[in-house]
């Protein structure tokens, strides 16, 4: 019970704040000696965190999804149509990098090592870039570069987030609009790697324990993203850029000297 909810936490948190949630669940599972905790566990943690950006964000989904039916022209149809297109890339590489992903970067060396480099990619581009562009400004172009780099999140420590906001900084958006952005491009690739893993699923393995992870990244997830959002109105990425250089750095000292 206590690893399903500390799991759940870890993912909630992970999703939306740019650490990186796969890095996290698997250096959990690696630092506790944890085996994996299946595949049904792995989809209730994603539920979770897809009904905590639902939920959050549930105003501005019902205003966008009824102005786009009354006006299927308007702005907000187009910024369903561009957070689609910007789903395509992450679509492409999960479905082509999966298995690659799955065997070869998930490893304490290569999880660390990617926790640092991506830390000074984000460092660099927080510093350097970002603007006074807000959702409005949004266009096909934009959602294309921000679901290239979507996609590099298929590398654990590399953060889905992470990559979304830096793409968006260096095409001249505030911090919290990039954020904002990036949730709900989470939402189709959240969703659709639940479903299609979802297919997989034996009923019978569904316990109290997956439901307290589904609960914790749910929980979790709401404060990750009012956080986030708030935090980026008045401040910059470097103290998570210091905590995952510092969480990668603890690993590898943990790997090569104990």
């Amino acid at each position: 019970m206590i690893n399903s909810i500390l799991l759940g936490i870890l993912q909630g948190i992970g999703e939306f704040l740019p650490i990186s949630s796969s890095a996290h669940l698997y250096l959990y599972s690696y630092l506790t000696n944890m085996n994996y905790q299946g595949l049904s566990f792995d989809v209730m943690l994603h539920m979770g965190t897809l009904l905590a950006i639902f939920s959050y964000f549930l105003k501005d989904i019902k205003n966008i999804l009824k102005n786009s039916i009354q006006n299927p022209k308007g702005e907000d149809s187009k910024f369903l149509f561009y957070i689609a297109i910007a789903t395509v890339p992450g679509v492409i590489a999960g479905l082509t990098l999966d298995k690659i992903a799955e065997n070869v970067f998930r490893t304490p060396v290569v999880v660390s090592l990617s926790l640092i480099f991506f830390s000074f990619v984000i460092y660099f581009v927080d510093k350097k870039y970002g603007g006074e562009k807000t959702e409005k400004d949004f266009n096909i172009k934009h959602a294309i570069v921000a679901g290239l780099f979507q996609s590099i999140a298929i590398i654990p420590g590399a953060s889905r987030s992470g990559m979304t906001i830096i793409s968006l900084l260096m095409l001249g958006y505030t911090r919290d609009s990039a954020a904002k952005i990036s949730f709900f491009m989470a939402m189709p690739i959240i969703l659709g790697a639940g479903v299609f893993e979802a297919r997989k699923l034996v009923f019978s393995d569904i316990n109290i324990y997956l439901f307290a992870g589904f609960f914790s990244s749910f929980l979790s997830g709401v404060l990750s993203i009012r956080f986030l959002l708030s935090y980026l109105k008045k401040k910059d990425l470097s103290i998570f850029v210091f905590y995952r250089v510092a969480l990668g750095l603890i690993v590898l000292v943990r790997y090569f000297v104990f």
